[in-house]
């Protein structure tokens, strides 16, 4: 019995395989070599979620505040947006908050 389900399910599998080659060990590498920076990046994220919740704010809210598109905004509340110095200091300055990431965070 266990057999015959386990070979209907490699059938079921056989037969919804993808045609395109997952990109898992591609997106594995790039987030092991870019780990350094993504992490800051998820940190701003959730200065910004905070921001957001402590004054009731949506994505488009924020994006009028940040004087950006809201598309950008998601962007940033996805952790994975690399950031300049300058553009973090802009969104202190706009928004009026301090965005001073701990290092050991």
């Amino acid at each position: 019995m266990k057999n015959n389900m386990a070979s209907k399910a490699i059938k079921f599998l056989e037969a919804h395989e993808s045609e395109t080659s997952s990109r898992f060990t591609e997106e594995a590498t790039w987030r092991k070599e870019n780990a350094s920076w993504l992490r800051w990046s998820r940190q701003l994220a959730v200065i910004l979620i905070g921001y957001m919740q402590d004054n009731g704010l949506k994505r488009a809210d924020l994006a009028l505040r940040l004087g950006v598109t809201p598309q950008y905004v998601s962007k940033l509340l996805s952790g994975t947006e690399n950031l300049s110095i300058k553009s973090i200091a802009n969104i202190e300055d706009r928004l009026g908050i301090s965005c001073l990431i701990m290092a050991n965070a």
